[in-house]
């Protein structure tokens, strides 16, 4: 049956091509670059959606349900989205285990942030989490039961009380293919394997849409779009050693970046404390958070030292640092002491087999270990990119101006790929799941407030896609020295050897002038492929430009914030440097004007040409969305 709907379902997606190559709007524009002629295909639509993880199948159906005309231009089949790796849960206050309240969600993610989070956003994302999860309910997905029925919720880091509502250990893979089967209720054209190229932005600073190369047969096409929104996920891959998919490669702020817009805070790079060592795949929190418990090669149970009261179950941030100090004091694991040890075995069978499932088979195929016997053998692993494109509460983009947000007409972003910020210098994990379907769903809600199905969208001669173009067909044809995936590896490591866990003046000065070799290096690249059709070759190619425009960035910020806070640990700068010390009483200090303390957004832009980095900062949103229903949380020691 499941093959019979595939065949249809691709029977009908080929035909739903067929009739926008052929039959679609004019084809009427050809643009020419230096090696030929490539024509462009025009489409209209009132949103386009680039993305098809939670994010975006969140926001595409919302807005399908609101009637507006909506495309989705995803790279993957929706069902192959990064969520779908998501194990642990997703946070809401439902109070089925313990009582709880959103206002202690909301907490929680401020300090798990270390103050670096906009409580409005937080706010926003925290009250909203238990209607968002009782909504998937209602779509089917199937959450794990405790006996009476209502959804289970376990412990999960920097969290006060049990809210991670799981199914299993497969928590993304059940969303995503929940919100998938929601989406194909409604409307939506979905151009499945587009790869979304750059934004189409005209001379007043709107956002009309997005440029896209389909990949099956090399034709080029404008979407021109009312609202555009960026789902793209994060860029993990720019790490050799990472959770990511080989498509998290951070398009959506890389075609911001080529727009002029700013980032966010891409200093911040969550390294989750336990990937498989040598394989990196990810091994939930919600182990710990079951029971497990995390080992050094004294077989002591260190995290006592480091936090004596959530012990293994701190914040990710935290673990990871420790973990990697009982590495560097010589207390690991194996010949070489080089990795921790996560202790599964003291848990009963049934409970493996009932919740995590997942991770008993992962661990037998990556690192051939029996969890009911043995540890299994963990190491941190880059996991999740805090920073991206800025946004508001709403999903709309934002620049800094003049000391003031302003919004940039017709763009807007969710999850991985935006910067909202609710995640601040560190994700609370079971955050991320939520962060998905909370802004998706704003995106589609406020896009429905502010506009309506059928408002006018600008002609495609506003938009000039000559050089996004041109940028294309050089990487087709350049012709250097250098195979992408020499580069790419180049770069993988250089980022994993300096803005990894622990930070210093002197690495992160090496990686600064390394990775502004590396970025001239692409002037030599070498693509084998030249031509159009399921061209891989050129595609890594286009890819590894994104990743090394987010890794630019985040290397040059990171080398500029000279404190710690959450995911940024520098050795030389230890404290954390705040406009008031907070761990004395505020009465009779003096507040440090925004030049002279770190509790503030870093936006970064880039040269293109060069590789420049310039940066700004932007102050954080410390008010929620109502002070008395949810006062702010003012900072304090972690």
């Amino acid at each position: 049956m499941l093959s019979n709907i595939f065949r249809s379902s691709r029977r009908a997606i080929t035909q739903f091509r067929y009739l926008h190559i052929k039959n679609g709007p004019d084809f009427e524009s050809t643009s020419k670059t230096e090696s030929g002629r490539y024509a462009v295909i025009d489409h209209k639509f009132d949103a386009v959606v680039v993305g098809a993880g939670g994010a975006g199948l969140r926001a595409a159906f919302g807005l399908a349900n609101e009637g507006f005309n909506t495309a989705v231009v995803t790279k993957l089949f929706p069902t192959r989205s990064h969520t779908v790796a998501a194990q642990g849960g997703i946070n809401a206050a439902l109070g089925n285990m313990e009582k709880d309240d959103w206002r202690i969600h909301h907490n929680d993610t401020v300090r798990g942030a270390d103050w670096l989070g906009d409580q409005d956003a937080i706010n926003y994302m925290t009250k909203n989490a238990p209607a968002a999860v009782y909504e998937l309910e209602n779509y089917g997905m199937p959450f794990s039961r405790i006996p009476d029925g209502r959804i289970y919720q376990r412990w999960f880091g920097g969290q006060s009380v049990p809210r991670c509502c799981a199914v299993s250990d497969r928590t993304g893979h059940s969303m995503l293919h929940t919100l998938y089967g929601q989406s194909l209720r409604y409307d939506c054209n979905y151009f499945i394997e587009y790869f979304a190229l750059d934004l189409l932005m005209d001379d007043d600073g709107v956002c009309n849409g997005v440029l896209a190369l389909c990949l099956e047969d090399g034709t080029l096409h404008r979407f021109m779009s009312r609202n555009t929104v960026l789902a793209t996920g994060g860029y993990g891959r720019a790490y050799f050693s990472c959770t990511s998919a080989h498509t998290c490669t951070g398009d959506g702020s890389a075609m911001a970046t080529r727009a002029g817009i700013a980032n966010e805070d891409m200093e911040f790079v969550q390294f989750h404390p336990t990937g498989i060592y040598g394989a990196g795949c990810l091994i939930t929190e919600g182990c710990r958070g079951e029971g497990a418990y995390l080992l050094n090669g004294k077989g002591e149970r260190f995290m006592e030292r480091y936090d004596p009261v959530k012990k293994d179950l701190s914040s990710r941030d935290i673990v990871s640092r420790s973990m990697t100090i009982e590495i560097n004091e010589g207390r690991g694991c194996g010949p070489e002491k080089d990795h921790i040890h996560l202790q599964l075995s003291h848990l009963p069978v049934s409970l493996l087999q009932e919740r995590l499932p997942g991770i008993s088979e992962t661990a037998h195929i990556f690192a051939g270990v029996n969890v009911t016997r043995d540890p299994i053998p963990v190491l941190p692993t880059v996991h999740y990119n805090m920073g991206g494109v800025p946004t508001n509460y709403r999903g709309q983009v934002l620049k800094h101006v003049n000391g003031k947000d302003e919004i940039i007409p017709g763009l807007w972003a969710a999850g991985e790929a935006a910067c909202a910020s609710v995640h601040g210098a560190n994700r609370l994990g079971a955050n991320s799941l939520l962060d998905l379907v909370i802004f998706g769903r704003a995106c589609a809600n406020f896009i429905a407030e502010y506009h309506k199905p059928g408002d006018p969208v600008a002609d495609s001669n506003r938009c000039n896609v000559e050089k996004s173009i041109s940028n294309l067909d050089w990487f087709r044809h350049c012709n250097g020295s250098i195979p992408t995936g020499v580069l790419r590896l180049d770069m993988q490591k250089t980022m994993q050897k300096h803005a990894a866990v622990f930070r210093t003046e002197e690495t992160l000065k090496q990686g600064v002038e390394k990775m502004s070799d590396l970025y001239s290096s692409m002037k030599d690249l070498k693509v084998s492929d030249r031509g159009m059709i399921w061209n891989t070759d050129l595609v890594e190619t286009l890819e590894l430009q994104n990743l090394m425009l987010n890794a630019v960035q985040t290397m040059v910020a990171a080398d500029a914030r000279k404190e710690s806070r959450g995911a940024h640990a520098r050795e030389d700068f230890k404290k954390r440097v705040d406009e008031y010390d907070y761990t004395k009483p505020i009465e009779g200090q003096t507040k440090k004007p925004l030049s002279e303390h770190w509790r503030k957004h870093t936006l970064s832009t880039m040269d293109l040409k060069t590789g420049n980095v310039d940066l700004s900062y932007r102050p954080i949103i410390d008010n929620t969305l109502d002070e008395k229903d949810c006062p702010s949380l003012p900072p304090g020691k972690r």
